[in-house]
Protein backbone atom coordinates (compact mmCIF):
# COMPACT_ATOMS: atom_id res chain seq x y z
CA UNK A 1 0.00 0.00 0.00
CA UNK A 2 2.92 2.34 0.70
CA UNK A 3 4.07 2.13 -2.80
CA UNK A 4 0.68 2.65 -4.11
CA UNK A 5 0.23 6.09 -1.59
CA UNK A 6 3.87 7.14 -3.25
CA UNK A 7 2.89 6.16 -6.56
CA UNK A 8 -0.35 9.04 -6.73
CA UNK A 9 1.68 11.37 -4.77
CA UNK A 10 1.36 14.64 -6.55
CA UNK A 11 -1.82 13.36 -8.66
CA UNK A 12 -5.33 14.29 -9.19
CA UNK A 13 -6.41 11.18 -7.59
CA UNK A 14 -3.63 11.69 -4.67
CA UNK A 15 -4.88 15.07 -4.33
CA UNK A 16 -8.49 14.30 -3.74
CA UNK A 17 -7.26 11.65 -1.25
CA UNK A 18 -4.90 13.99 0.56
CA UNK A 19 -8.08 16.41 1.07
CA UNK A 20 -10.36 13.15 2.23
CA UNK A 21 -7.55 12.32 4.78
CA UNK A 22 -7.16 16.05 5.81
CA UNK A 23 -10.88 16.05 6.59
CA UNK A 24 -11.44 12.95 8.59
CA UNK A 25 -7.91 14.37 10.40
CA UNK A 26 -9.68 17.58 11.86
CA UNK A 27 -12.68 15.45 13.08
CA UNK A 28 -10.22 13.06 14.80
CA UNK A 29 -7.91 15.93 16.03
CA UNK A 30 -11.07 17.16 17.92
CA UNK A 31 -12.02 14.26 19.45
CA UNK A 32 -8.55 14.05 20.55
CA UNK A 33 -8.15 17.46 21.82
CA UNK A 34 -11.28 16.91 23.76
CA UNK A 35 -10.20 13.26 25.13
CA UNK A 36 -7.33 15.36 26.90
CA UNK A 37 -8.97 18.10 28.14
CA UNK A 38 -11.15 16.57 30.08
CA UNK A 39 -11.70 16.56 33.78
CA UNK A 40 -8.35 14.45 34.33
CA UNK A 41 -4.75 16.81 34.92
CA UNK A 42 -3.86 17.13 30.80
CA UNK A 43 -0.12 15.80 31.34
CA UNK A 44 -2.14 12.35 32.82
CA UNK A 45 -4.51 12.30 29.81
CA UNK A 46 -1.66 13.03 27.48
CA UNK A 47 0.56 9.94 29.26
CA UNK A 48 -2.19 7.58 29.07
CA UNK A 49 -3.23 8.51 25.34
CA UNK A 50 0.84 8.37 25.01
CA UNK A 51 1.22 4.98 26.80
CA UNK A 52 -1.05 3.16 24.25
CA UNK A 53 0.22 4.94 21.27
CA UNK A 54 4.03 2.94 22.14
CA UNK A 55 1.79 -0.10 23.04
CA UNK A 56 0.10 -0.22 19.71
CA UNK A 57 2.83 1.33 17.92
CA UNK A 58 5.97 -1.03 18.83
CA UNK A 59 5.07 -3.80 17.19
CA UNK A 60 4.50 -2.42 13.80
CA UNK A 61 7.92 -0.33 14.06
CA UNK A 62 9.82 -3.51 15.61
CA UNK A 63 8.94 -6.28 13.64
CA UNK A 64 6.62 -5.09 10.52
CA UNK A 65 8.90 -2.06 9.09
CA UNK A 66 12.39 -1.98 8.17
CA UNK A 67 14.47 0.09 10.94
CA UNK A 68 14.83 3.19 9.93
CA UNK A 69 18.34 3.94 8.36
CA UNK A 70 20.54 7.20 9.70
CA UNK A 71 19.29 9.72 7.92
CA UNK A 72 15.54 9.04 9.21
CA UNK A 73 16.43 8.30 12.66
CA UNK A 74 17.95 11.95 13.09
CA UNK A 75 14.56 13.00 11.62
CA UNK A 76 12.84 11.42 13.94
CA UNK A 77 15.00 12.42 17.10
CA UNK A 78 13.86 16.25 15.58
CA UNK A 79 10.57 14.84 15.87
CA UNK A 80 10.70 14.02 19.25
CA UNK A 81 12.02 17.32 20.41
CA UNK A 82 9.66 19.17 18.99
CA UNK A 83 6.02 17.04 19.52
CA UNK A 84 7.31 16.95 23.27
CA UNK A 85 7.27 20.48 23.28
CA UNK A 86 3.99 21.05 21.07
CA UNK A 87 2.16 18.30 24.16
CA UNK A 88 3.55 20.62 26.88
CA UNK A 89 2.39 23.76 25.86
CA UNK A 90 -0.96 22.14 25.13
CA UNK A 91 -1.12 20.86 28.44
CA UNK A 92 -0.40 23.93 30.33
CA UNK A 93 -2.78 26.04 27.86
CA UNK A 94 -5.50 23.36 28.66
CA UNK A 95 -4.84 23.53 33.01
CA UNK A 96 -5.21 27.29 32.19
CA UNK A 97 -8.54 27.90 30.28
CA UNK A 98 -11.32 26.42 28.80
CA UNK A 99 -11.56 24.20 25.58
CA UNK A 100 -13.24 26.25 23.37
CA UNK A 101 -10.91 29.05 24.09
CA UNK A 102 -7.53 27.65 24.02
CA UNK A 103 -8.18 25.42 21.08
CA UNK A 104 -9.20 27.83 18.06
CA UNK A 105 -6.07 29.92 19.74
CA UNK A 106 -3.81 26.59 19.36
CA UNK A 107 -5.12 26.03 15.69
CA UNK A 108 -5.48 29.55 14.36
CA UNK A 109 -1.93 30.25 14.73
CA UNK A 110 -1.27 27.64 12.87
CA UNK A 111 -2.39 27.99 9.51
CA UNK A 112 -0.21 30.97 7.84
CA UNK A 113 2.80 29.96 9.64
CA UNK A 114 2.58 26.05 8.02
CA UNK A 115 1.72 27.79 4.82
CA UNK A 116 4.56 30.22 4.76
CA UNK A 117 7.14 26.76 6.01
CA UNK A 118 5.84 25.76 3.01
CA UNK A 119 6.49 27.83 0.56
CA UNK A 120 10.47 28.36 2.21
CA UNK A 121 10.97 24.79 2.26
CA UNK A 122 8.87 22.84 -0.16
CA UNK A 123 8.41 25.90 -2.97
CA UNK A 124 4.44 25.95 -2.75
CA UNK A 125 2.77 29.17 -4.25
CA UNK A 126 -1.00 29.91 -3.03
CA UNK A 127 -3.19 32.31 -4.76
CA UNK A 128 -4.20 35.76 -3.82
CA UNK A 129 -7.73 33.82 -3.44
CA UNK A 130 -6.07 30.68 -1.09
CA UNK A 131 -4.54 33.49 0.81
CA UNK A 132 -7.93 35.12 1.51
CA UNK A 133 -9.33 31.60 2.47
CA UNK A 134 -6.03 31.45 4.83
CA UNK A 135 -7.00 34.55 6.10
CA UNK A 136 -10.95 34.23 6.84
CA UNK A 137 -10.22 31.06 8.37
CA UNK A 138 -7.73 31.86 10.94
CA UNK A 139 -9.44 35.72 11.75
CA UNK A 140 -12.02 33.55 12.12
CA UNK A 141 -10.83 30.92 14.69
CA UNK A 142 -9.36 33.38 16.81
CA UNK A 143 -12.37 35.70 16.80
CA UNK A 144 -14.03 32.17 17.92
CA UNK A 145 -11.51 32.00 20.84
CA UNK A 146 -12.04 36.09 21.80
CA UNK A 147 -15.89 35.58 21.67
CA UNK A 148 -15.22 31.90 24.26
CA UNK A 149 -13.18 34.40 26.21
CA UNK A 150 -15.86 36.90 27.00
CA UNK A 151 -17.64 34.76 28.65
CA UNK A 152 -15.07 32.76 30.61
CA UNK A 153 -15.82 33.89 34.93
CA UNK A 154 -12.83 32.35 35.41
CA UNK A 155 -9.07 34.06 36.76
CA UNK A 156 -8.24 36.64 33.93
CA UNK A 157 -4.64 36.50 34.93
CA UNK A 158 -4.56 32.85 34.67
CA UNK A 159 -6.26 32.72 31.47
CA UNK A 160 -4.08 35.34 29.95
CA UNK A 161 -1.33 32.84 30.94
CA UNK A 162 -3.33 29.67 29.44
CA UNK A 163 -3.69 31.96 25.76
CA UNK A 164 -0.28 32.45 26.04
CA UNK A 165 0.84 29.02 26.19
CA UNK A 166 -1.66 28.46 23.68
CA UNK A 167 0.14 30.84 20.46
CA UNK A 168 3.19 28.91 21.73
CA UNK A 169 1.63 25.43 21.16
CA UNK A 170 0.04 27.60 17.26
CA UNK A 171 3.56 28.06 16.16
CA UNK A 172 4.48 24.78 17.34
CA UNK A 173 1.78 23.12 15.21
CA UNK A 174 3.22 25.08 12.12
CA UNK A 175 6.61 23.81 13.31
CA UNK A 176 5.61 20.20 13.37
CA UNK A 177 3.57 19.97 10.28
CA UNK A 178 5.86 21.23 8.43
CA UNK A 179 8.88 19.32 9.86
CA UNK A 180 6.48 15.81 9.97
CA UNK A 181 5.94 16.56 6.19
CA UNK A 182 9.81 17.34 5.61
CA UNK A 183 10.40 13.73 6.93
CA UNK A 184 7.41 11.98 5.83
CA UNK A 185 9.01 12.69 2.59
CA UNK A 186 12.45 11.59 2.70
CA UNK A 187 11.29 7.97 3.84
CA UNK A 188 10.74 5.31 1.18
CA UNK A 189 7.77 3.44 2.10
CA UNK A 190 5.66 6.02 4.52
CA UNK A 191 4.04 3.68 6.49
CA UNK A 192 7.21 2.79 7.46
CA UNK A 193 8.22 6.88 8.86
CA UNK A 194 4.60 6.77 10.71
CA UNK A 195 5.30 3.56 12.70
CA UNK A 196 8.23 4.71 14.00
CA UNK A 197 7.08 8.16 14.46
CA UNK A 198 4.32 7.19 16.61
CA UNK A 199 6.64 4.71 18.55
CA UNK A 200 9.49 7.16 19.32
CA UNK A 201 7.80 10.61 19.79
CA UNK A 202 5.13 8.73 22.51
CA UNK A 203 7.56 7.56 25.19
CA UNK A 204 8.29 11.13 26.70
CA UNK A 205 4.75 11.81 28.48
CA UNK A 206 4.61 8.65 29.95
CA UNK A 207 8.42 8.54 31.71
CA UNK A 208 6.87 11.81 32.69
CA UNK A 209 3.65 11.29 34.13
CA UNK A 210 5.35 8.35 35.86
CA UNK A 211 8.03 11.47 37.86
CA UNK A 212 5.21 13.46 38.32
CA UNK A 213 2.98 10.92 40.09
CA UNK A 214 6.10 10.63 42.71
CA UNK A 215 5.47 14.16 43.40
CA UNK A 216 1.53 14.14 42.88
CA UNK A 217 0.48 10.85 43.61
CA UNK A 218 -1.60 8.58 41.69
CA UNK A 219 -4.62 9.91 39.73
CA UNK A 220 -8.03 8.59 40.78
CA UNK A 221 -10.42 6.64 38.63
CA UNK A 222 -6.84 5.44 36.85
CA UNK A 223 -8.51 2.65 34.80
CA UNK A 224 -11.40 4.91 33.50
CA UNK A 225 -8.50 7.10 32.45
CA UNK A 226 -6.73 3.79 30.74
CA UNK A 227 -9.83 3.37 28.52
CA UNK A 228 -9.60 6.69 27.80
CA UNK A 229 -5.99 6.24 26.70
CA UNK A 230 -6.90 3.22 24.28
CA UNK A 231 -8.92 5.68 22.63
CA UNK A 232 -7.16 8.13 22.36
CA UNK A 233 -4.13 6.31 20.66
CA UNK A 234 -6.39 5.07 17.92
CA UNK A 235 -7.65 8.21 17.24
CA UNK A 236 -4.03 9.86 17.31
CA UNK A 237 -2.99 7.77 14.44
CA UNK A 238 -5.93 8.61 12.61
CA UNK A 239 -5.44 12.30 12.82
CA UNK A 240 -1.80 12.66 13.18
CA UNK A 241 -1.25 9.88 10.69
CA UNK A 242 -4.21 11.10 8.17
CA UNK A 243 -2.59 14.86 7.71
CA UNK A 244 1.22 13.48 7.93
CA UNK A 245 -0.14 10.95 4.97
CA UNK A 246 -2.18 13.82 3.09
CA UNK A 247 0.76 16.24 2.54
CA UNK A 248 2.69 13.23 1.74
CA UNK A 249 0.69 13.25 -1.46
CA UNK A 250 0.05 16.84 -2.13
CA UNK A 251 0.96 20.47 -0.60
CA UNK A 252 1.19 20.67 2.70
CA UNK A 253 -0.30 23.94 3.03
CA UNK A 254 -3.58 23.06 1.63
CA UNK A 255 -3.75 19.89 4.17
CA UNK A 256 -2.90 22.29 7.07
CA UNK A 257 -5.81 24.48 6.04
CA UNK A 258 -8.31 22.28 5.98
CA UNK A 259 -7.15 20.08 8.70
CA UNK A 260 -7.79 23.28 10.94
CA UNK A 261 -11.13 23.05 10.66
CA UNK A 262 -10.80 20.97 13.33
CA UNK A 263 -12.17 24.06 16.03
CA UNK A 264 -15.71 23.63 14.19
CA UNK A 265 -15.60 20.13 15.40
CA UNK A 266 -14.00 20.65 18.73
CA UNK A 267 -16.58 23.68 19.10
CA UNK A 268 -19.57 21.05 18.24
CA UNK A 269 -17.84 18.53 20.90
CA UNK A 270 -17.58 21.14 23.46
CA UNK A 271 -21.23 22.13 22.90
CA UNK A 272 -23.00 18.41 23.30
CA UNK A 273 -20.34 16.70 25.02
CA UNK A 274 -18.39 18.78 27.61
CA UNK A 275 -21.70 21.36 28.12
CA UNK A 276 -20.14 24.44 27.11
CA UNK A 277 -21.98 27.04 25.17
CA UNK A 278 -22.93 27.76 21.33
CA UNK A 279 -24.73 30.74 20.38
CA UNK A 280 -25.45 31.88 17.26
CA UNK A 281 -22.36 34.52 17.18
CA UNK A 282 -20.10 31.20 17.60
CA UNK A 283 -22.50 29.64 14.41
CA UNK A 284 -21.38 32.37 11.91
CA UNK A 285 -18.02 31.97 12.99
CA UNK A 286 -17.47 28.49 12.35
CA UNK A 287 -18.84 29.01 9.06
CA UNK A 288 -16.40 31.04 8.38
CA UNK A 289 -13.63 28.54 8.84
CA UNK A 290 -15.45 26.43 6.74
CA UNK A 291 -15.53 28.95 4.26
CA UNK A 292 -12.12 29.83 4.58
CA UNK A 293 -11.19 26.20 3.89
CA UNK A 294 -13.41 25.94 1.06
CA UNK A 295 -11.72 29.09 -0.51
CA UNK A 296 -8.36 27.34 0.03
CA UNK A 297 -9.40 24.21 -1.28
CA UNK A 298 -11.10 25.87 -4.55
CA UNK A 299 -8.58 28.52 -5.00
CA UNK A 300 -5.83 26.28 -6.19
Amino acid sequence: MGDWLVSIAGTPQGATLATLLALVSAVAHAVFGALQKGRHDPFVARASIDFWIVVISAPVALFLVPWPNATTAMILAGAVVIHFGYKVTVALAYQRAAYTVVYPVIRGTGPLMTVMGATVLFFEHFTLQQWLGVGCLSIAMLLLAARNYTEERIDRKGLMIGLAWAVLGGVFVALYTVYDAFGIRQTANPFTFLAWFFFVTAIDFPLLALWRSRTLGRPDDIGHLMWRGIAGAVIAWISFGGVMLATRLDKVGEAAVLRETSPVFAALIGWFILGEKVGPRRLVLMGMIALGAIIVETGG
